[in-house]
């Protein structure tokens, strides 16, 4: 009996995505070994961030980085960082922001995302630029003033046409000295990522740590230029100010070092296992009636990774698409997939275990013979 049984929790099996509702990612042996050690011993958290950052900026090619309490404790220390710098007075008045400190941070109007409260909570107001049309580099000129802490994107390969590109917002940000931060949480694959948004010239770029670096879940990596990564751990915990309540630990320090070494020896090996996935369900319902398997790309974040896309005729079936979904999330063991359109799920292999593609396409089957 595994801890969650004793707990009278169900496990599930997760072909939806690394999402935090379901607890991210899975962390491979090297990750839960690196946390357990470092769980052993006291240690100077300040100075083990210091010396993790160096590692980490030297595995990603970046100038410096810095391990947070997730990709949301990001945004906020980000935007403190922007707002402060190493202002000791002004990191004590976060978030009742005096006239005298900037206060705006401009973003695309359809590049916002749900969790951009965290950015918010330090008491900045949105500057909206663009419409659904797209925006223009003279909008993102023109929303600049002495009050613009800071520009940020929210990347989305899916949505990024319709706005300033990186490179040009980039450079009118850098004539105005204004910071440009980049929300990359969930932009892994692909690897390089870890740094091309920072050669381009981003100042700061996040990334979830419980996502596709498969690291501890409460971590976020943030990299960027070193006076940011200062300004950021000076916002940042153990200091008694916005960034307090973001604690991250000794073991997720040590465990995120150790997941972005996984992350980089392996990354190169997860394409084809996606690939290998589409083509087994393929195979799997080539004989079935009533059910078409497609290869779905990029991922519902823009990922440049393949998903299987399974659309089922409801009518030649006798069942709809939401009761597929009801009887996979109640069956045993309980299986969590995305739905798509009207009568198609998505199944995301990046979450998927060994073995458990095989177990979906059985419970797949069985529900279709009922």
């Amino acid at each position: 009996m595994n801890i969650y049984e004793k707990l009278g929790i169900r496990t599930i099996i997760n072909g939806n995505a690394t999402l935090t509702r379901l607890g991210g990612s899975i962390m491979p042996p090297e990750v839960v070994a690196a946390m357990v050690a470092a769980s052993k011993h006291f240690v100077d958290i300040v100075a083990l961030q210091r010396r993790v950052g160096e590692e980490l900026a030297r595995l990603t090619h970046n100038e410096a980085a810095y391990v947070s309490c997730g990709a949301a404790a990001a945004l906020t220390l980000s935007t403190a960082a922007c707002i402060t710098g190493l202002d000791a007075a002004k990191r004590e008045k976060c978030p009742n922001l005096a006239d005298s400190m900037k206060s705006e941070v401009i973003v695309h109007r359809y590049g916002r995302v749900g969790y951009d409260f965290a950015v918010r909570q330090v008491g900045v107001t949105f500057v909206e630029i663009g419409d659904e049309n797209g925006t223009s580099p003279d909008e993102l000129e023109a929303a600049i003033t002495d009050k613009t802490a800071a520009f940020f994107y929210f990347a989305n390969p899916s949505r990024e046409h319709l706005w300033v590109p990186y490179e040009a917002g980039i450079a009118i940000a850098k004539r105005h000295g204004v910071p440009v931060i980049v929300d990359a949480a969930a932009q892994l694959p692909p690897r390089e990522n870890l740094w091309r948004f920072t050669q381009m010239g981003a100042d700061v770029v996040m990334f979830s740590g419980g996502k596709g670096l498969c690291g501890p879940q409460s971590s976020g990596l943030i990299v960027g230029t070193q006076q940011m990564i200062d300004a950021i751990a000076f916002n940042g915990p153990p200091h008694p100010f916005i960034g307090r309540g973001m604690k991250v630990g000794k073991e997720e320090i040590v465990g995120l070092l150790a997941a972005v070494k996984w992350y980089l020896k392996h990354a190169e090996t997860f394409q084809q296992t996606y690939e290998e996935q589409v083509v087994y369900f393929a195979q799997e319902f080539a004989n079935v009636c009533g059910v078409e398997v497609h290869r779905s790309f990029p991922s519902e974040a823009g990922q440049p990774m393949p998903r299987t896309e399974i659309c089922f005729d409801e009518n030649r079936l006798g069942i709809t698409r939401d009761e597929i979904l009801r009887q996979l999330a109640a069956g045993e063991p309980s299986i969590d997939i995305a739905g798509a359109g009207t009568n198609g799920v998505l199944i995301n292999g990046q979450t998927l275990m060994p073995g458990e593609v095989a177990i979906i396409a059985r419970r797949l089957k069985d529900i279709l013979k009922t």
